[in-house]
């Protein structure tokens, strides 16, 4: 996914729309969060979350480094579809491309106004910008 394209959250989550017309989407980490989080170890995301409807910002997994256990936050409210069987057995394939096979969850979106309201791009990089001057 083309990071140009994709929604931000200040938890450092990234969104992409996938389908317009059925409100799919793709959930994942952001490059700089896996890179603050250095070596992941392990993503606790309990199979029974499928089919449960979770509303933008609250926790429905966490994601393990060597160092620190980090929540992860929904982005926007949705109703989570599946989650990324891949990673669950090996994530530290998040570090070979947080975009494209780094995503966590495939969620469908409830209110596209959610989304419209998260940053783009260039807004996100600002933010990670000031952060890191913090």
């Amino acid at each position: 996914m083309d990071q140009n394209n994709l929604k931000y959250s200040k938890n450092h989550e990234w969104i992409g729309i996938l389908e317009l017309e059925n409100e799919l989407a793709y959930v994942g980490i952001t490059y700089f969060a896996q890179k603050e989080l250095g070596d992941i170890i392990y993503l606790d995301i309990d199979e029974n979350i499928i089919g449960t409807k979770i509303k933008g910002g609250n926790v429905f997994g966490t994601i393990e480094a060597v160092k620190t256990v980090s929540d992860l936050f929904m982005p926007i409210s949705g109703k989570i579809l599946e989650t990324n069987k891949k990673l669950i057995s090996k994530p530290e394939n998040i570090h070979a491309n947080s975009y494209d096979e780094g995503w966590i969850i495939k969620i469908k979106v409830l209110y596209r106004k959610e989304y419209d309201l998260l940053m783009s791009f260039t807004e996100y990089k600002d933010y990670i910008g000031e952060e890191n001057k913090k």
